[in-house]
């Protein structure tokens, strides 16, 4: 009986890491390496720059990025829902609620001292929220980008509490390069497939006779090529 216990919650426990895991080979046999060094916030080619910002809030604007990029890959990718995008970005929410609020809060206090005024400091954070959410929307590199995204956000449900601007440091260049239109690499040329226009033959009566076939003593040898 211990035995059959012992059996039924390895089964279990399995059966339960499957499932929180996206499946790893959706669109290409062999996908291009999207890694990349980890990252503090100042660095180019991660986003809107934030001039004067403190370490604090640069590790702030990671963190809403990455969440921003999750969101983005939630909506867009689930037309494949073996990746399961929308239901690990649910799980982040919950898990990392704390710390995206927190996150969210020191982006809030930035745009407030920098602007102007507390209108104009408003204005500016609505901005980067948009804009943080459009630099994530593409299509000419969607299966990269959302093989990607599952990846990460599979990581991010299991990394423990508090620690979740560790994914967005380690992981943001990765999500960044996932923007990049690529595709296979195993076959990186693909399937040549050619595209010449083709000719047709002459309609005349002349050509045909009166059950249909062609007269080659007439109209010379009959070619028929596809029209692409």
């Amino acid at each position: 009986m211990i035995k059959l216990l012992r059996i039924l919650c390895s089964s279990a426990v399995a059966i339960g890491a499957f499932a929180a895991a996206p499946a790893s080979a959706q669109f290409f046999l062999v996908e291009k390496d999207m890694s990349g060094v980890a990252v503090r916030g100042h660095e180019t080619g991660l986003g809107q720059e934030l001039p004067g910002a403190t370490e604090a809030e640069q590790r702030a604007a990671l963190v809403w990025n990455m969440r921003a990029a999750l969101n983005v890959a939630a909506l867009q990718c689930q037309f494949e829902p073996t990746l399961m995008t929308q239901a690990n970005y649910n799980v982040i929410l919950m898990n990392h609620a704390d710390e995206l609020k927190k996150s969210y809060d020191v982006l809030t206090k930035y745009f407030t001292r920098t602007g102007k005024t507390v209108k104009a400091g408003q204005t500016a954070l609505d901005q980067f929220g948009t804009r943080t959410y459009s630099s994530f929307t593409t299509v000419s590199a969607q299966y990269g980008f959302c093989q990607t995204a599952a990846r990460i956000a599979r990581d991010a449900i299991f990394a423990p509490r508090g620690s979740f601007y560790t994914i967005a440091e380690g992981r943001t260049r990765e999500l960044r390069n996932s923007l990049i239109p690529t595709g296979e690499q195993r076959y990186p040329r693909g399937i040549l497939f050619t595209r010449q226009a083709g000719t047709l033959p002459r309609f005349d009566e002349i050509c045909w006779d009166k059950k249909g076939y062609w007269i080659a003593k007439k109209c010379g040898a009959f070619q028929l090529s596809a029209i692409n």
